[in-house]
């Protein structure tokens, strides 16, 4: 009887702390529906990174007690009671004539953070270590930008910050179970493209093999979550962030738990709705997973209309999400091939080899000389070519007759003056035409560099390097995202203005020009 009360209070405990982790919109129901359908605040994202002054119950006994009397000012209300997110280091002045390392070299302070205290109140969700955020108005950690942010860290010989991230995300696996989109309460239904194991290769490097088997148990964690109720699955059927494909295999989706509107987006999402014929429901889970793809938004989770209203993405199965997860069981295998335990280093590689197979079934078009998403719902693959289709020369998924073709592809359809663009579409969404994006470059390069195709490589990072060189030169700021088609243009689309910062952005231009000894001279 004294085991089983200690097992309630425990469960008590748990519970309770759980229960105290709230989103913005359940902390404040009413009041933040009519924040974020007014005018309070141009951008969604400022009210949920707000931090209340005092206990949201009182906050919300005031605003009902208020709201409908004459004279009541929202905008006043909202003042009284929140802190708005402070913008660190707003006064920060670039010296172009100290030149782009030295740029680079400040921004890694200009974007540190420090781990502390947070109010309980607040939507972020604190951290054990100090990290690097993507700057702007990304004011927290992100999941996959952290990887192409950590490329420039290790040139920067950053190493302990780099260790600091990767357990930031070690802790977060542990608490949650997965790496959610960012450090927010407002994250919490949503990951995003699993870049876990590749941070760990990346630290790897610097720390020895020894390491990636200190992580053994979150990747196998984070694992379990991409690919929990597989196993239930008959062909045809689909659980969260898995489907069983015709031929009995198992691919992977984007998926979000939540089929609400984006609290960081809700005025859009809400609005958006409107124009859809699908049931509201529906299609929030479909943009929410979008979000968690990172791709927020392209024409490629789309159907032919190219409108935003007929979003799909639960239905799309990604290759890039795919190559990812492939990255993942490898890495898993290689922990328990380092520790001798031949048995699940089998097991984990079996797993590895069955999805490539898959990837080259279902993805690669010989038509079209590219690899393709796969629409699951509808038995046959996109009918559009993305930038993400170079995933499969980055994890080396590619034959070398493959990989001749996507270096063809990249260099007479996707290649304009400035890179490497995303899409061919001109939708008005931030990851289609003219707009490009340092992961995607990077990746592209680096793939291509897989298969011995350095000119090209080359030519490629020459281009991007370039573009980010000159919009520096004439502005003083390093980019979110470029127009590549037209280079004297600033790229355009998305929810919010053009952020500059950028981390990943940051991280790539440093490793290219390490790489391509391009840009300023490398200083050792």
């Amino acid at each position: 009887m004294k085991k089983l009360r200690l097992t309630l209070l425990l469960l008590f405990i748990i519970v309770s702390a759980g229960a105290q982790i709230k989103t913005p919109r359940q902390w404040f129901p009413g009041l933040f529906e009519a924040v974020q359908l007014s005018d309070v605040y141009p951008d969604n994202k400022t009210f949920v990174d707000a931090t209340p002054v005092r206990d949201p119950a009182l906050i919300m006994k005031d605003y009902n007690d208020r709201k409908d009397k004459p004279g009541f000012d929202l905008k006043q209300f909202v003042n009284e009671n929140f802190t708005s997110p402070i913008v660190p280091n707003r006064g920060f002045k670039t010296d172009v004539s100290a030149g782009i390392r030295k740029h680079i070299d400040t921004l890694w302070q200009v974007l540190y953070r420090h781990h502390g205290k947070v109010s309980s109140y607040s939507s972020l969700i604190p951290l054990p270590n100090d990290f690097i955020v993507p700057g702007g108005r990304f004011r927290e950690i992100y999941y996959w930008d952290s990887y192409f942010t950590m490329l420039g860290l290790q040139q920067s010989h950053q190493t302990v910050i780099m260790q600091n991230m990767v357990d930031n995300f070690a802790y977060l696996i542990n608490k949650f179970g997965f790496i959610p989109n960012g450090n927010r309460t407002y994250y919490l239904t949503r990951s995003q493209p699993p870049f876990f194991s590749m941070m760990v290769d990346l630290l790897a490097k610097d720390k020895g093999e020894q390491l990636r088997v200190k992580y053994q148990p979150e990747l196998l964690k984070e694992y379990a979550f991409w690919m929990e109720g597989a196993k239930q699955l008959k062909p045809g059927e689909a659980h969260r962030m898995v489907v069983r494909m015709p031929g009995g295999e198992v691919l992977n989706r984007y998926w979000d738990d939540s089929d609400k509107p984006r609290e960081e987006s809700y005025k859009q999402d809400v609005t958006a709705a409107k124009l859809s014929k699908q049931k509201p429901e529906d299609f929030y889970r479909n943009i929410r997973a979008a979000a968690e793809s990172g791709w927020d938004f392209s024409t490629r989770w789309f159907d032919e209309t190219g409108k935003l209203a007929s979003i799909q993405t639960t239905n799309i199965i990604p290759v890039d999400l795919n190559c990812l997860l492939y990255h993942l069981e490898l890495s898993i295998a290689r922990t328990y091939q380092t520790q001798g335990n031949e048995k699940m280093y089998t097991q984990y590689l079996n797993k590895a080899l069955i999805r490539k197979k898959a990837i080259l079934k279902y993805c690669w078009s010989a038509g079209k000389g590219w690899f393709m998403d796969y629409n699951w719902k509808l038995k046959r693959q996109s009918t559009q070519q993305t930038l993400a289709g170079t995933f499969p020369l980055e994890f080396k998924i590619a034959d070398n007759r493959q990989a001749a073709k996507i270096a063809a592809g990249l260099k007479t359809k996707f290649f304009h003056p400035g890179g490497l663009v995303t899409t061919f579409n001109r939708s008005g969404q931030q990851w289609d035409s003219p707009n490009a994006w340092a992961p995607l470059q990077y990746m592209a390069i680096d793939g291509l560099n897989n298969y011995h195709k350095t000119s090209l490589a080359a030519t490629f990072a020459s281009s991007w390097i370039n573009t980010n060189l000159n919009i520096f030169n004439s502005t003083g700021k390093l980019m979110e995202k470029y127009n590549v088609v037209d280079t004297a243009a600033k790229a355009g689309g998305g929810e919010y203005p053009l952020q500059d910062g950028f981390g990943w952005t940051n991280g790539v231009l440093l490793n290219l020009m390490d790489k391509y000894k391009l840009g300023e001279a490398v200083k050792q």
